[in-house]
C-alpha cells in the first residue's frame, strides 16, 4: 500500500476547529488506513492506504472529519513520492545565502489559473519571494512569515484553490516520516 501525507488547513489555531490528534488518528483508521501517525498539533497525518488519487483521498478524509468533528476542514493530500518531489523541486535551494529556516511551501489542491499565479507574484513585496510550480508555491520570507505583507492577504482566494502552508522544517519532517513508513 502506498504512503500518503494529508495536511489539514486551519485546525488548532485559536479557539475554533480544535481537535485532538488521537481522535484524528482514529478518524483515519476508521477509513481503513494503516500505520496512521500524526505530526505536531496542526493536522499533519502520514498513513498507508490503497492506491487512490490524492484528490479523491482528500475528499474522503474531509467527509470523515466533518462527520467525526462536526466542522469542515480542507485537506490537501500528497503521495510520499509527490512530497519528495516537492522538496527536490524547491527552487530556493539552488540559490546562495538562503536561510532554510525562512522557507515555506504552500500546498494547493490543484494548480491555479496562470492569471492567479501572476497576481500572487505581483502582490509579493521584497524582500519576500514566491515561485509557483504546479501544485505548490514556494516562499522565502527573510523577515519571517509573521513579517510578511503577503501572508496577511487572502492567498487562497487569490489563487482560487484550497491551500495549506507548512514551514520547511515540517515539510522535511513529514518526508522523513513517509520514508520511515515504507
Amino acid at each position: 500500500m502506498p504512503v500518503y501525507v494529508s495536511m489539514l488547513r486551519g485546525i488548532n489555531v485559536g479557539p475554533h476547529k480544535r481537535m485532538k490528534m488521537e481522535k484524528l488518528r482514529l478518524s483515519f483508521e476508521a477509513l481503513g488506513f494503516e500505520q496512521v501517525k500524526t505530526f505536531i498539533q496542526s493536522g499533519n497525518v502520514v498513513f498507508r492506504a490503497k492506491k487512490i488519487s490524492t484528490s479523491a483521498l482528500s475528499k474522503k478524509i474531509e467527509k470523515q472529519i466533518a462527520d467525526d468533528f462536526g466542522f469542515p476542514v480542507s485537506v490537501i493530500t500528497r503521495s510520499a513520492e509527490e512530497l519528495g518531489a516537492a522538496i527536490e523541486n524547491n527552487p530556493f535551494l539552488k540559490r546562495p545565502a538562503i536561510d532554510h529556516e525562512k522557507l515555506h511551501v504552500m500546498f494547493l489542491s490543484e494548480a491555479p489559473a496562470s492569471e492567479a499565479g501572476k497576481k500572487l507574484e505581483e502582490l509579493t513585496i521584497a524582500p519576500d519571494q514566491c515561485i509557483g510550480l504546479g501544485n505548490e508555491v514556494y516562499f522565502y520570507f527573510p523577515n519571517g512569515i509573521s513579517g510578511s505583507v503577503l501572508m496577511k492577504k487572502p492567498v487562497d482566494k487569490i489563487l482560487a484553490v484550497a491551500t495549506t502552508t507548512r514551514n520547511w522544517r515540517t515539510v522535511n519532517s513529514l518526508n522523513q516520516m513517509c520514508r520511515d513508513c515504507r
